[in-house]
């Protein structure tokens, strides 16, 4: 009897590590298969909800406005966007961050409508439409199911390197909680630079409009250098588009037709002074709207003092004070033997004698005193 119980524990035991170790092969292969199909980093929903910007509450907002940049990836520091071309050690530019998370299921873009943007589920765009679209060569992937597609794409099929500009929108708004301006960039579309069939110039393709905060926790990885003269890596994609680092310039701002700034202005000078107007309109609303402090006063008095200065052709010491300008100058002495005399000091008046008091004047005289 003893001897039936020590054989059934062993087949026990045999059954129970046989299934063990089959579950472990299995999870272990799953997850190589999972790591395998999915190329791009995995973003939990805490951390993408830790990376979202959240817009100020309507009942906040005093003043709002929605502007239109055109990003020119030669100037400035926006070849941080551009560069490297192809990935490398160095890492992926932003096209190369956006079409993976495509590929991937991963993130959602919508139709590049001119002026109309529509962010919502009516206007998003099918992958396999938008690479057909731009000629875009692609296969599907492994673990691609009908309700989520994947698609395998090989770098030299990306055009990353035709992608030489964006349009991002900027949100500008005041709102009483923080009593400040604030800026943030809302989306961004990647526009394809593509030379036609006659060798002219190129033609501009706005491929697709993306949330910014739906790309926000991939290209936070993504650390760049924007300056020549300093190769660390010292910011990502993120803080590139939070600290407003890019160069762009104003085409458009929302209003009630839907016309662009050149539509507006056809002459350039117009244009050009429309833009600064507008520049110079959003960096000091929220100053506007303070009484200026003492300092900002006198530093408006020294900097009119300097332009009047300029203009007369005169030297300021910067060191002099504001104040001493009020100050009347003193005469300057003249040289020995010079005709000029010097200006003689007012004689000093006598003191007037004070007269006797008159003997009325005091305590009254008796009697006694006046008989004699």
């Amino acid at each position: 009897m003893k001897y039936l119980k020590v054989i059934f524990l062993g087949l026990a035991l045999a059954i129970a590590w046989s299934g063990l170790s089959a579950q472990v092969v299995r999870r272990d292969g799953q997850e190589r298969r999972d790591k395998d199909n999915n190329t791009g980093p995995q973003i939990s929903g805490r951390q993408q909800a830790f990376y979202e910007q959240n817009e100020p509450s309507e009942a906040d907002l005093q003043w709002t406005k929605t502007v239109y940049r055109v990003l020119d990836l030669n100037k400035g520091k926006n070849p941080a966007l551009y560069y490297p071309a192809e990935p490398n050690e160095d890492g992926q530019s932003l096209f190369f961050i956006i079409m993976r998370l495509l590929a991937n299921d991963q993130i959602s873009v919508y139709e590049y409508l001119d002026g109309r943007e529509m962010f919502t589920d009516e206007y998003k765009i099918k992958v396999d439409q938008l690479l057909d679209r731009f000629h875009i060569l692609y296969s599907e992937a492994k673990g691609s199911t009908e309700k989520h597609r994947k698609y395998a794409i090989e770098d030299a099929d990306i055009p990353g390197f035709e992608i030489l500009s964006y349009y991002i929108i900027e949100k500008w708004s005041f709102d009483t909680r923080s009593n400040k301006m604030m800026c943030r960039v809302d989306a961004l579309c990647p526009v394809l630079h593509r030379q036609d069939e006659f060798g002219g110039d190129p033609i501009k393709f706005p491929m697709f409009w993306v949330k910014l905060n739906d790309i926000r926790p991939y290209i936070a990885q993504q650390y760049v250098f924007t300056d020549d003269d300093n190769n660390l890596s010292r910011y990502n994609l993120d803080d590139f588009f939070k600290l407003n680092m890019y160069h762009g310039d104003i085409y458009k701002v929302k209003n009630l037709r839907n016309l662009s700034l050149m539509e507006l202005y056809p002459d350039p000078k117009d244009l050009k002074h429309a833009q600064d107007s507008i520049e110079e309109r959003l960096h000091r609303f929220d100053k506007n709207l303070w009484a200026p402090s003492r300092e900002e006063l006198q530093a408006k008095a020294e900097e009119q003092r300097r332009l009047e200065a300029e203009q007369r052709g005169e030297d300021i010491d910067d060191e002099a004070p504001a104040q001493a300008e009020q100050k009347p100058a003193s005469k300057p002495r003249s040289k020995r033997g010079s005709s000029e005399q010097k200006p003689q000091k007012p004689k000093k008046k006598p003191a007037a004698k004070s007269k006797p008091q008159s003997s009325n004047q005091g305590a009254t005289r008796s009697v006694r005193n006046r008989k004699r």
